[in-house]
């Protein structure tokens, strides 16, 4: 019985070295590999500028679907995040307070429309009083 439980004990040590080896071997390789390729960064303006123009364009097309169907309620909700994504808080007001008149009982969008106008407003302030 010893000899049986003693040639597990020295299969396992054997295999845990084994196993150890490899992972060491391959930690240094990828590290070599690391070194010797570094990772070339990409230009982060351009995808900041693909962003932009990706969104003017989503912008677009939510205005002309309106234009045909004005009371859209998936093309309001989809020109009201377009527009909070570019930063125009004064062109939310108008389809936020659409989607308010199509839905009166939804507090969620009376918060969001008290929140960008406070915005506006905050940001209206700044311009004129510069600290």
């Amino acid at each position: 019985m010893p000899k049986k439980t003693e040639s597990k004990s020295s299969l396992k040590k054997i295999l845990v070295l084994v196993f150890g080896v490899a992972f060491v071997s391959s930690s240094v390789l990828f590290i070599v590999r690391l070194l010797t390729n570094p990772v070339e960064n990409s230009p982060v303006p351009e995808q900041t500028q693909t962003l932009s123009e990706h969104l003017k364009s989503q912008e677009e097309g939510y205005l002309i679907v309106l234009e045909r169907e004005p009371d859209n309620t998936s093309a309001l909700q989809g020109l009201v995040d377009i527009r909070i994504q570019l930063n125009d808080l004064e062109g939310t007001i108008a389809p936020l307070e659409k989607l308010i008149s199509i839905y009166p009982d939804d507090e969620n969008l009376k918060l969001l429309l008290a929140t960008v106008q406070q915005e506006l407003a905050n940001q209206q302030q700044n311009q004129t009083n510069p600290d």
